[in-house]
């Protein structure tokens, strides 16, 4: 059957939703997309560009694809590189030529706007880390010229009995939720200690949603020395991101996390992470997500198991 590129309409809500059912019908239930999911993912992002391209078959979409740049922040994305946000393509329409047009699309795109390598998904606004290794489609990429650089995982855990482990000392901090005037120190913390994308994601959240309890602070005498960002069902970001499916409800998140580079070592990252997930639990949490790792021995000290791991991928374009 013959198919057509036609571009996404990033406004068009008819297009939110076909890339929804795409993704989900691609990648089945348990990575189900939303319209949600994929309305935060169309958003525009600070000095981001994005486009985006359907492939038509017998007049409806059966596959696409999202590519993405960050221009003037080099400390968040690697120089020279671009990001292919999403692809995927529905299960009757694969093995057609249709996924090999809508990639050669997405690094055609990429190589206008100067990007010398692909990133396969870990964007600003990424449909997964990598690609799923649950779907088995590794094999395409790497036939598409593609190299294997590092696989992460998504740890898991239900919180419904979280106890704080022995190995978590007391130590003389404050850790409490973010607060409404505390961005200013937050952002100075940041830019101090985790100036790439932790950073810019903050900045992110202050343009868009600015609830800041979703954040936990460490605070020492000489100020923030730590944060962690919390998810929940009611937050801006979707918990659908994190694919929480085959968790017990209700569903939480937990990540980035970080501390102080002198202060680490030092129980600090413990008392935090255990601040971060007591919280969660005194809300009701249960099925907990900590994404995008490659510290799963440390998170198992707090009960959390490998949910899921992705294969991060790259290729040279030019």
């Amino acid at each position: 059957m013959t198919f057509t590129l036609r571009p996404i309409q990033f406004q068009e809500q008819l297009h939110i939703d076909a890339i929804a059912g795409i993704w989900t019908g691609a990648c089945g239930e348990a990575l189900a997309g939303s319209s949600r999911l994929a309305a935060h993912n169309a958003k525009p992002t600070a000095r981001a560009v994005q486009n985006g391209s359907f492939a038509w078959q017998d007049d409806e979409p059966v596959g696409f694809v999202m590519v993405s740049v960050l221009v003037g922040e080099p400390t968040v994305a690697p120089s020279g590189s671009g990001w292919i946000n999403g692809i995927a393509v529905l299960p009757d329409a694969q093995r057609t030529g249709i996924g090999s047009a809508l990639l050669e699309w997405a690094e055609a795109w990429l190589i206008d706007q100067g990007c010398e390598t692909a990133l396969l998904g870990g964007s600003l606004r990424p449909f997964a880390p990598g690609v799923p290794t649950e779907l088995d489609s590794t094999t395409f990429f790497l036939q598409h010229g593609y190299t294997h650089t590092q696989t992460v995982w998504d740890v898991a855990a239900n919180l419904a009995y979280y106890e704080s482990p022995d190995s978590v000392r007391k130590i003389d901090v404050a850790l409490s939720p973010a607060r409404p005037g505390e961005e200013a120190p937050l952002m100075e913390f940041l830019q101090r200690e985790f100036p790439g994308r932790w950073r810019y994601e903050f900045s992110q959240f202050l343009r868009e949603e600015k609830r800041m309890s979703d954040y936990m602070l460490l605070w020492t005498e000489r100020g923030i020395d730590g944060f962690c960002r919390l998810t929940f069902e009611d937050s801006q970001q979707p918990i659908e991101r994190f694919y929480p499916y085959q968790l017990a409800r209700p569903w939480g998140q937990l990540g980035p996390i970080g501390v102080s580079a002198d202060r680490r070592g030092m129980g600090y990252g413990s008392a935090l992470l255990d601040a971060g997930l007591r919280r969660l639990h005194d809300n009701g949490i249960n099925g907990c997500v900590i994404d995008w790792t490659g510290i799963t021995e440390f998170y198992a000290k707090f009960g959390f198991e490998i949910h899921r791991a992705y294969n991060q991928l790259s290729k040279v374009l030019i």
